[in-house]
This record gives structure tokens, C-alpha cells and sequence, in this order.
């Protein structure tokens, strides 16, 4: 099946029958964003009024990175795409908390970190590898009765959540900068890069958060071979007016 990345001649790609391109999500852009702006370039494109776009795992506004974006026919292999495991570049802010997980909200509960040493934070690491639970924060996508939890958790509600077994295959941890680690993770399908920051904080014992995160591969594709999104909105906005 057409695989398109950005060595791929794009003109030789018949997206309405069906292709999977490696995109690189912008900072900000919502996953939805992504599809919706490639579904409307593509219907200009080839001028009609419906086309199968669909992407196989959701990146937060704030995480930038690899997504994989199915179109026509490739939609139906978007189930098992989303059963891939997947790798993070991240790095985790210590000594505060968000109520998101992320920097989407403010931080509470600030901490001292100077006792914090490089080797507290490889040890703590380590007891997240291997096969374990993880509960998803309130502010993701799941859904309650129909509503998506960043829903209510935006209304200032909190609801329990069961735990998900998850996989942390791999994890390399950077150099302890003051308040501030990067790790290097791979992980199974479902987990949250924003809860393993929340819970690599508590288990030290001051809290933290994800400051910044990027999708590098999902299974066997990379964040490397990805499109930028300006270079297809240019591209495909300019093979629509010559056409």
C-alpha cells in the first residue's frame, strides 16, 4: 500500500483510492486540525464533495511530532496502525503540578527540587519500565456517557477512571537540568506521556509535569520521513490550482 513520506513524489499519489502519509503535527494544531485541513485540500483537489480522512492515534494540542494520517481505502487499516507502539522525545518539569498534566493549565502545588539528584531520577525511572498500570488523566479523549473527559474536567469535575494495562518497552533518561529531564521513552499502545510525567513527579516526591513532548516513530514509521504540514497545504493548494 502507498506509503507517502517525504521522499515521496506526491503527484503519483491517488489519495481519494487511498494512501497513509507521515505528517509532522504542528505546535498548537489539534489532530483533528490535521484531518480536517488535509480532508478540505484534498476535496479542492479533486473536486468533490466527500473523502475518507482519518488519523490513527490523537497527539495533544501542545505535542508536536509524527502523525499518520489515512485517506480512501487506507481508513479500514487505521485499527490496527493504532495498535503500533510508539516513541517520544519529552521532556518532564519537576517541582510542580497541572491539573492537565501538561502546560495547558497553571501550575499548583510548587516545590523545592534542589535535593533532587541525577540518580534519584534514573531510579525512579526505572520502576516505571516493563509491563504495568496507568490511570489516563481527566484531561484526554475518553469518554463518559458520551462526553470526552477534557469536557468535564474543564468544568472543574473529576471522575474515576479504571486503569489500563501499558507496556514502557524502553525508557533513556537525560541529564537532570535544575527542574527540568528529558527522556527518551517507548511505549505500547494507550499510555499517556502526560500521566508518566505526573507519576515519575510523585513517586520523587515534588511533583511535575510535561513540559514538551514529540512523537518520533509509530512502529516502523519515523517523525524523520514526515511531511510538514505548511509543505502539503503549499503543495496541495498549488496542484489544485493547476489542475
Amino acid at each position: 500500500m502507498p506509503i507517502v513520506t517525504k521522499n515521496t513524489d506526491l503527484k503519483s499519489i491517488d489519495f481519494l483510492k487511498g494512501a497513509t502519509l507521515l505528517v509532522n503535527k504542528p505546535y498548537k494544531w489539534t489532530s483533528f486540525d490535521v484531518v480536517g485541513k488535509l480532508r478540505n485540500l484534498l476535496r479542492k483537489k479533486y473536486n468533490v464533495r466527500k473523502i475518507k480522512v482519518g488519523h490513527t492515534g490523537t497527539l495533544d494540542p501542545l505535542a508536536t511530532g509524527l502523525l499518520l494520517v489515512c485517506t480512501g481505502k487506507h481508513t479500514k487499516t487505521i485499527q490496527s496502525l493504532q495498535g503500533l507502539d510508539k516513541s517520544y522525545s519529552a521532556t518532564i518539569k519537576l517541582g510542580a503540578k497541572t491539573d492537565s498534566f501538561d502546560k495547558e493549565t497553571p501550575e499548583l502545588d510548587i516545590k523545592d527540587v534542589s535535593h533532587i539528584t541525577q540518580d534519584d531520577v534514573l531510579h525512579t525511572c526505572e520502576t516505571f519500565l516493563g509491563d504495568t498500570e496507568q490511570i489516563p488523566p481527566m484531561f484526554s479523549a475518553i469518554k463518559k456517557n458520551g462526553t470526552p473527559l477534557y469536557k468535564l474536567a474543564r468544568e472543574g469535575m473529576t471522575i474515576p477512571r479504571d486503569p489500563r494495562k501499558i507496556t514502557i518497552h524502553e525508557m533513556n533518561v537525560g541529564p537532570l537540568r535544575e527542574n527540568l529531564v528529558d527522556i527518551d521513552v517507548t511505549v505500547s499502545k494507550g499510555t499517556y506521556i502526560r500521566t508518566l510525567a505526573n507519576d515519575i513527579g510523585d513517586k520523587l516526591g515534588v511533583g511535575g509535569y510535561l513540559f514538551r513532548l514529540k512523537r518520533t516513530s509509530i512502529g516502523e514509521y519515523s517523525s524523520e520521513d514526515a511531511f510538514d504540514m505548511d509543505f502539503l497545504v503549499e503543495h496541495l493548494s498549488l496542484v489544485q490550482q493547476t489542475q
